[in-house]
């Protein structure tokens, strides 16, 4: 079975380009969200066994939204995936219950190792 990844980024093609490169990989993507608030709607209805979390959107920001998922689903790992990473941040997104953070820089093949290993956690899990 297919390891659903949920997608939360309000740029229409970075959207777009995730779930090309993920559903290249094997991944199901389990749905594609533009806010905070609609991710962690999804989370609660189509159950994703990771979410990428974009930090830098409008009206809820991926810290914010990753808090609310960790009252629905405290285990589920959530990678912050965005091109605002520093170490400041990153220790907020790890208090606010993110399980790994990724800045855009690092590119997709990156984010791709990481997910790949979140995914054995899952599994062996």
């Amino acid at each position: 079975m297919a390891i659903r990844v949920l997608i939360v980024d309000d740029t229409d093609h970075v959207r777009e380009m995730l779930a090309q490169m993920l559903m290249l990989d094997g991944f199901d993507v389990a749905g594609k969200a533009s806010s905070g608030p609609e991710g962690v709607r999804m989370v609660d209805s189509r159950t994703p066994d990771i979410v990428i979390m974009d930090y830098k959107m409008p009206v809820v920001d991926g810290i914010t939204a990753t808090r609310s998922i960790r009252k629905i689903a405290p285990t589920i790992p959530v990678v912050l995936y965005t091109a605002y990473l520093d170490a400041e941040l990153e220790a907020r997104a790890r208090d606010a219950g993110v399980t790994a953070c990724i800045g855009k820089v690092e590119g997709l093949e990156t984010l791709e190792r990481e997910i790949s290993a979140l995914c054995l956690e899952l599994v062996d899990g």
